[in-house]
């Protein structure tokens, strides 16, 4: 199979603190954190991610956070558009749906590392994923708990379900 057959899969990551976390969480966490990362898969031309409004999707870079902070490059895929279509619609109608969204367990990173699963057969690195446990590992973390558990990310895009 020559790469004709196949396309790229990138990973956008997005550091929502914008460097703050890096610089405060010694301090609060007592560990340092290098960010608080938003991602979203980059396939077929556009850039898919998960918030509290479900799935969304824009052209690369079109959130309102701009270029990202790091691209990885997953791999490539041999997934056509119609049939990624097919999957993201069914995720928006079952795992995905913003009324699933949790910042701890069910968020953006968890929708790209299985996105990246579902294309290439390989999560996103784990110093993405294991964010949340470092953080409620922490007293502070604990004690901040209740409080983000009513945060949900929207970073903008146009939705799965026709919704803005």
């Amino acid at each position: 199979m020559d790469q004709s057959d196949t396309f790229p899969v990138k990973l956008y990551v997005y550091d929502l603190s914008r460097g703050m976390a890096r610089q405060l969480s010694p301090l609060m966490l007592g560990k340092v954190l290098e960010g608080i990362w938003h991602t979203a898969i980059v396939i077929h031309g556009r850039e898919y991610f998960f918030g509290g409004q479900g799935i969304n999707s824009c052209p690369p870079g079109g959130t309102p956070l701009g270029e990202p902070d790091s691209i990885v490059d997953l791999g490539r895929t041999e997934v056509p558009a119609e049939l990624f279509t097919d999957y993201l619609a069914s995720l928006a109608e079952s795992t995905y749906s913003g009324d699933k969204y949790n910042l701890f367990e069910h968020n953006c990173n968890s929708f790209s590392s299985e996105l990246a699963q579902f294309l290439t057969g390989r999560k996103i690195p784990s110093y993405i994923t294991d964010l949340p446990s470092d953080i409620l590992s922490t007293p502070f973390g604990q004690a901040l708990r209740p409080f983000l558990n009513s945060f949900s990310i929207n970073p903008g895009g146009s939705n799965m379900n026709g919704q803005q």
